[in-house]
């Protein structure tokens, strides 16, 4: 190899992202980037952005995949604003990225995709590359990566058309040496892929990894190198984890911990199937999952596992949801415990389905027939789903209520390092089991927690009647009017008792002033970043996060009134606004966004700054 440039330049944080044709491998060179990071102990927050169509026309504009990496020594909790560095495969792919760039930021270009045919589906009329303006706003490396693949992989016995799926990782090989990344874990990572079943291609992706990197290290190419500020790490097992596989891992974990089967039923819907697909590799741990035939048949299998006296669980997106509902008020007349995952994505109907928000709020609500109120909670970050799940299982069991969790297709998609709890840290959930010979009355409840008592169907004793129709303390079908309102009110009160058991607010800044911002579920990481950069500059601001929003906080109402304007950034119309607005009367302010993209750290800066 040839000798290494110096003069690097230090940074504390480092925004990538890589962009090209959804068939340019995009998200895997990311996720390997990101993984190399987290091996050298950074932070990193990661953010796949997917097409929306299954297989766009190769070149086109909805066709363009990318893959944002944020990570470096400080504080990581969004995937970065704009990026650094920009590595754009196709004509498309700088025509939809461009804007993410900061200006004067790196721009890496394969010149040799900008050809005639490329630049037109990107309804390009003459090639940007040549434009001046370009070099003067951003720092351009332009290299025709399709060329030196192609020289690099030239005495293997492959098609052109295998030699050209290997650029994904020449462009990664460049990205490794601009930024000072190991290449052992990802040389690792392609033997243990293709080595077995496929030898010549895993030759064929080292050598184009290892070109990529010679070409950073030419010192007659003008590409400068950064090297990041190491970062301290508590001592711990350390893994790269998504919010689907920590809300998996959640939900196996509250099985083990609460001493019940875990049985999920499920549709495969976008962005919540990673969580079937994870759990079904997990029987082991008494999981059984079923591929349910539609979306009702999904929850339906849930129910029934609860009514065995497994946790029963059904994983969904917001349109999913929808069709769910009927069967979710079977789950609150009957009072089974059950956990809904919802994990929500850009509407109505299928709307932007790779694409994310938080527009279910009020669905999740409210979206039911009768008086049915359910439990609702929302994870905050990737590996808060892992405690979100545990915490949806605990609620479900110790209140016997439908609880669902909601999630997003950031989070969902998103990853960040998790430092593995150890067993024992993890809490037991399990409820006390009705003593064989007790007196069974399925609707007598526990005088604290209003809860009904569960029976498992089947055994000496405990024979009962659930089902949808209204029902006495007894289990005995009633039609009595009074009877009827006697258990709304009980099955209302006792979700409701449920903040009786959740602890008190953590306030970020002063317990009062002039604004309070309240957050939800995965605006937590840009909210957090927002008020931290207006409290340094000397801003009377103070944050509180949400994580029980039915039912809500009981210090909440209080919070709320010691402050001159409350503020709801939230990816939707101003929902949790709304709820707030009617819950405690105060004259809530929204900031809103729905654009199937996270909040920017510098748009709620501006939008808090309105109110002071």
């Amino acid at each position: 190899m040839a000798e290494k440039k110096s003069n690097l330049i230090e940074k504390d944080s480092v925004v990538v992202r890589f962009a090209g044709d959804s068939g340019d491998g995009m998200q895997t060179v990311g996720e390997l980037f990101a993984d190399a990071s987290a091996l050298l102990g950074d932070a990193i927050v990661t953010f796949p952005d997917f097409p929306s169509e299954i297989r766009a026309p190769a070149g086109s504009l909805p066709g363009v995949s990318g893959f944002q990496v944020h990570f470096g020594c400080t504080s990581v909790m969004t995937p970065g604003d704009k990026a650094d560095a920009l590595i754009v495969m196709n004509p498309a792919a700088l025509k939809v990225n461009l804007r993410e760039l900061e200006p004067k930021g790196l721009l890496i270009v394969n010149t040799g995709s900008f050809t005639a045919p490329n630049l037109k589906k990107a309804l390009y009329e003459t090639n940007p590359l040549d434009d001046p303006a370009l070099e003067d706003e951003y720092t351009v490396f332009k290299v025709d990566i399709n060329a030196l693949t192609a020289e690099a992989l030239k005495d293997l016995p492959l098609k052109p058309a295998l030699r050209a799926r290997c650029k994904n990782f020449f462009s990664l090989g460049i990205a490794y040496w601009v930024y000072s990344r190991p290449l052992d874990m990802t040389l690792e990572w392609i033997e243990t892929k293709w080595r077995e079943k496929l030898p010549m291609m895993a030759d064929a992706n080292t050598l184009a990894l290892k070109a990529g990197f010679i070409v950073g290290e030419n010192k007659d190419i003008s590409l400068p190198q950064y090297s990041v500020h190491k970062r301290i790490l508590e001592d711990g097992i350390y893994r790269k984890i998504t919010g689907n596989e920590a809300t998996a891992l959640g939900l196996i974990a509250a099985s083990e911990n609460s001493w019940r089967d875990l049985v999920l039923g499920s549709y495969p819907i976008t962005p919540a199937t990673p969580i079937l697909e994870t759990l079904s590799k997990h029987r082991n741990f008494n999981v059984k999952t079923v591929q349910a035939e539609d979306e009702i048949a999904a929850i339906g299998v849930a129910i029934g596992a609860a009514f065995a006296g497994a946790l029963g669980v059904t994983t969904t997106s917001g349109p999913g949801l929808c069709l769910k509902s009927e069967a979710l008020g079977l789950a609150v007349i009957t009072e089974l415990p059950l956990v809904v995952v919802n994990v929500q994505r850009a509407g109505p109907s299928t709307g932007l389905p790779t694409k994310t928000e938080q527009a279910d709020l009020l669905q999740t609500l409210y979206g039911r027939n009768g008086e049915s109120p359910v439990a609702v909670i929302a994870a905050d970050s990737p590996s808060d789903c892992f405690d979100c799940a545990i915490e949806a299982a605990r609620i479900a069991l110790k209140f016997r209520t439908p609880v669902v969790m909601l999630t997003d297709t950031y989070l969902a998609n998103g990853s960040e390092p998790w430092k593995v709890p150890e067993v024992t840290d993890i809490p037991d959930i399990s409820v006390e089991p009705i003593k064989q010979g007790e007196a069974y009355i399925p609707y007598q409840r526990d005088p604290k927690t209003l809860a009904r008592r569960l029976a498992v169907p089947g055994r000496p004793g405990f024979e009962h009647r659930i089902g949808g129709l209204e029902k006495t303390e007894n289990g005995v079908v009633s039609y009595d009017a009074e009877n009827h309102e006697t258990m709304c009110r009980l099955r209302a009160e006792k979700v409701q008792r449920i903040a009786d058991d959740i602890p008190p607010l953590h306030v970020m800044g002063d317990p009062n002033g002039k604004v309070l911002v309240v957050g939800w579920g995965s605006t937590r990481g840009a909210i957090t970043m927002a008020v931290e950069r207006l409290q340094a500059d000397g801003e009377f601001v103070a944050y509180v996060h949400l994580r029980h929003l039915n039912p809500l906080p009981k210090d909440l109402g209080e919070l709320m009134k010691q402050f001159d304007h409350v503020v709801v950034p939230e990816l939707n119309l101003g929902q949790l606004s709304l709820v707030l607005r009617a819950e405690y009367l105060v004259d809530v302010k929204s900031i809103s966004k729905v654009q199937g993209r996270m909040f920017l750290i510098s748009e709620l800066v501006a939008g808090i700054k309105e109110y002071l």
